[in-house]
């Protein structure tokens, strides 16, 4: 939207000109005698037009975060926190823990019960030394998990409940959407979720854990790194928007999943913008919960 703003500035003062330059009248005789004065009334009326629409949207993009802008982390030390949880938990505790599981345990190829109290246990490992290496580096004034869960209070109507809703709808949307896209653009691709059907479908206690680990201690992990620590730490030093695209991309890179890269950055950036809209990380952790539960589900049901 653009308007035009007419401003009229000094409507009674006076000009002069005597060769060629300007004296202020403002005080003197309008009609001196012998002067050869050439004298202009001026009434400035000038009309500038300003464009209203991006103050606007900088107003509407900048009020969109309840983020707040203190951090417990210094942010020189963020990007060496990641690599840290990244190389040294991530990385061998979710790609080569079943792998040593198996030597120690001498068994090339591990029962469904064995691998699953593994994935458990793995998971929970890393979530809890995920907790302490953030624990370490924070701040001495700050205690971990009330920073983590913490944001400055929400404008009304931004109830985390009703936003987790809403954007869990719209992943789900989103994800159908990019799904269709891609599959018309690179062939659809078999499912690569057989060993997991497989472990669901060995008994009750394996979907019990499983529904443990993915919808609670994933999500709990996952969003207390790439939202609670990594996007907030972002936001504080530069605009939301780009806090979140770059946190999504850590997000997608640390699945190590080429094909599906993609949708794991789109599914990054509800979950960054949702936390971002309530300033509370329960809201993406239940979008986050609620988003595997269904993928189990369907998974289980297919």
């Amino acid at each position: 939207m653009s308007s035009s703003i007419c401003l009229i500035s000094h409507p009674l003062r006076f000009h002069a000109e005597t060769n060629g330059s300007p004296t202020n009248l403002l005080f003197r005789s309008p009609n001196p005698k012998g002067n050869p004065l050439k004298h202009k009334w001026r009434n400035r009326f000038r009309c500038y037009r300003i464009n209203k629409d991006k103050p606007e949207q900088e107003e509407l993009f900048q009020g969109f975060s309840a983020l707040p802008s203190d951090v417990p982390w210094d942010i020189e030390s963020v990007w060496s926190t990641i690599a840290a949880h990244i190389f040294i938990l991530h990385i061998p505790l979710s790609f080569g823990g079943l792998s040593i599981v198996s030597r120690l345990l001498h068994q090339p190829v591990l029962d469904p019960w064995t691998e699953t109290v593994s994935i458990l246990v793995l998971q929970t490992t890393e979530l809890l030394g995920t907790l302490l290496l953030l624990r370490y580096t924070v701040k001495k004034k700050f205690v971990l998990l009330p920073v983590v869960f913490r944001g400055k209070k929400s404008p009304e109507g931004r109830k985390w409940v009703k936003a987790s809703a809403l954007a869990l709808g719209f992943l789900i949307l989103l994800v159908l959407v990019s799904s269709f896209v891609l599959d018309r653009l690179t062939g659809v691709k078999a499912a690569n979720n057989t060993i997991l059907k497989e472990l669901l479908l060995s008994g009750t206690s394996p979907k019990v854990a499983f529904f443990w680990i993915y919808c609670f201690v994933t999500p709990m992990l996952e969003e207390t790194v790439y939202r609670g620590f990594l996007l907030s730490s972002l936001a504080s030093t530069m605009k939301w928007q780009n806090a979140v695209i770059i946190s999504s991309c850590v997000f997608s890179a640390s699945h190590f999943s080429g094909e599906n890269f993609v949708q794991l950055f789109l599914i990054g950036c509800v979950l960054g913008s949702t936390y971002c809209w309530t300033g509370d990380i329960r809201s993406s952790f239940a979008v986050h919960s609620l988003y595997n539960a269904i993928l189990l589900l369907f998974t289980i049901l297919s």
